[in-house]
């Protein structure tokens, strides 16, 4: 899978870990923050990793900064991006499958490496509805409502 990934300085490490048990894996990473030395504020790390995700040029984004919360608010304002702020395993699987979540967020002073490549498998191996068949019609429901909110609120 191509996966673009994000970090700031308070999330870095956490990204790294993370983006070798990706590569251990065979995902594509593109990682927008390669060096901690030239460190990226949160809200552009959210922003660039949002847009390239609505543009199609990864399928997923993972993000970090110090409790994910920053980086996720700044990638929800991008028109079709459900960033997901998480710190379980059962969160990482559900806001795929329930959510369909398209860019997960964590948080490098909250999320140990251990736990969070355990939140990411989960999380990039499920899919929306998965699981849930007697769910699936209102989770598709509720996923096109989101849309036309976006398409009224994000003008």
């Amino acid at each position: 899978m191509n996966i673009v990934m994000g970090a700031d300085g308070f999330g870095f490490d956490l990204k790294e870990a993370i983006k070798q048990h990706l590569l251990e894996q065979g995902h594509l990473i593109d990682d927008l923050t390669p060096v901690k030395e030239n460190e990226v504020p949160y809200y552009e790390v959210g922003a660039l990793a949002a847009l390239k995700v609505q543009q199609g040029k990864a399928e997923r984004g993972i993000i970090f900064c110090g409790t994910g919360m920053g980086v996720a608010i700044v990638a929800n304002k991008f028109r079709g991006i459900y960033a997901s702020v998480v710190e379980s395993e059962f969160a990482g699987l559900h806001c795929k499958v329930i959510n369909n979540s398209n860019i997960l967020s964590l948080g490098g002073m909250i999320v140990a490496p251990y736990r969070a490549k355990r939140i990411v498998d989960q999380w990039l191996a499920a899919s929306f509805t998965e699981g849930y068949p007697e769910f699936a019609p209102f989770l598709t429901r509720a996923l096109a409502e989101i849309k036309k909110i976006e398409a009224e609120t994000m003008k």
